[in-house]
């Protein structure tokens, strides 16, 4: 539990729960946080999978399917890691052999290995494997995997950490790289959301509408939260990923907008408008953009600067309510076929940028761009950006 709810010891103070009613508050928001955590990184998994063409130029289905599945690894058996695995296998629609776990004690997860997954004591292995690398070890235990595995990792794989009493900048530092993304978690009202309850598995609470329209990053419904730039943080991942693909921005772009806005779009048909589309400024700044050949692709973003700065993306997202709905449309459809008059449309009054971000996080190091990629975020100075070119 200390891994995932440590960083609300503070909020357990303030509420003064005592006896049977602060352990039920603690046991729902730890039920609510595993929910929100294995949500999320579903989620993204499916984003990251979808975008990868499968030889014709068109889009994956959102599923973990095919030759071209990613490989996910996950560094920590406990019970996150173990939920995570569960999800991901019954959710996710993966097959066996892309998913592997790494835990120091790989006999406690016979449940795991029965089900096929592979299970083993050697995170350098899984780091060096994997394309999604999900952290879900103690804190305590952070500086001693992330030194093991630093060496290991090559881009374009994405580290993915739940280990949420460590900031980003300081997880930069650890691994000697860029390319991480960190979900942040707060508890704004005083009782997580009911539907979670008592009882059940994460497994299950995710195969409900209601449980699934609450754990929406753009949605004021849940009663945990993700920080805003978390979804900034994924979309610029995803483009990452396209660009060790050597696919040109174009056709980048097209796979993006094809994901996104889809032909007989709902919200599109009830408001009679026509879908948004991504274009080159969605991501990058007008300056780079038009620099830019047709054949070009997308440089290396540096995705802590883009999940601890504004950019293009984020001042986009969050002055666009109707591309919020699209993106929440897409979030709940990526957990299945829900019906049209069940699923309706999540609201998304509350603003992505007005989540609450740890105060002082500044980025670890400071380094000068490459000419070639100069600017990329609008509005932050060329010398604090720190991201690499796409020729690095």
């Amino acid at each position: 539990m200390c891994d995932i709810a440590e960083p609300f010891a503070s909020f357990q103070a303030d509420e003064a729960m005592e006896g049977e009613e602060g352990w039920l508050y603690l046991t729902r928001r730890r039920k609510g946080l595993a929910v929100n955590a294995c949500a999320h990184a579903l989620f993204f998994c499916r984003l990251l999978q979808a975008l990868r063409p499968n030889g014709t130029g068109e889009a994956l289905p959102t599923s973990l399917v095919g030759s071209r599945g990613l490989k996910v690894g996950i560094i920590g058996g406990g019970h996150l890691g173990k939920q995570l695995a569960r999800v991901l296998l019954a959710l996710g629609r993966a097959p066996r052999l892309s998913i592997r776990i790494s835990t120091r004690r790989p006999e406690s997860l016979a449940d795991l290995q029965e089900q096929g997954l592979t299970c083993l004591y050697d995170n350098v292995q899984l780091a060096a494997w994997a394309d999604i690398l999900f952290l879900c070890c103690l804190p305590s235990h952070l500086a001693s995997v992330c030194s093991a595995v630093r060496t290991a990792i090559r881009k374009p794989c994405v580290v993915y950490s739940l280990v949420t009493a460590v900031p980003l900048p300081r997880l930069k530092q650890l691994l000697c790289y860029n390319a991480i993304v960190r979900p942040q978690y707060q508890c704004p009202g005083q009782e997580p959301t009911k539907e979670w309850g008592m009882k059940g598995t994460v497994t299950a609470a995710l195969q409900d509408l209601a449980v699934v329209q609450a754990t929406c990053p753009l949605s004021s419904q849940g009663k945990i939260r993700v920080n805003g730039k978390w979804l900034v943080g994924i979309f610029y991942a995803a483009l990452n990923s396209s660009m060790w693909q050597s696919l040109p921005h174009q056709k980048a772009l097209k796979l993006l907008n094809d994901l996104c806005f889809p032909a007989r779009c709902p919200i599109c048909a009830e408001q009679k408008a026509s879908c948004p589309r991504f274009e080159r400024e969605s991501f990058v700044s007008k300056n780079f953009a038009s620099s830019m050949t047709q054949e070009e692709t997308f440089p290396w973003f540096d995705l802590t600067a883009a999940q601890l700065r504004e950019s293009p993306f984020s001042q986009l997202l969050d002055k666009s309510e109707f591309l919020q709905k699209h993106l929440a449309l897409l979030y709940q459809a990526s957990f299945g076929d829900w019906p049209t008059k069940q699923r309706g449309l999540i609201s998304t009054k509350t603003s992505l940028t007005s989540a609450v971000v740890e105060p002082g996080m500044v980025l670890a190091h400071k380094t000068s761009l490459p000419t070639t990629a100069s600017n990329i975020f609008s509005g932050i100075p060329e010398e604090t950006a720190d991201y690499d070119s796409k020729s690095s």
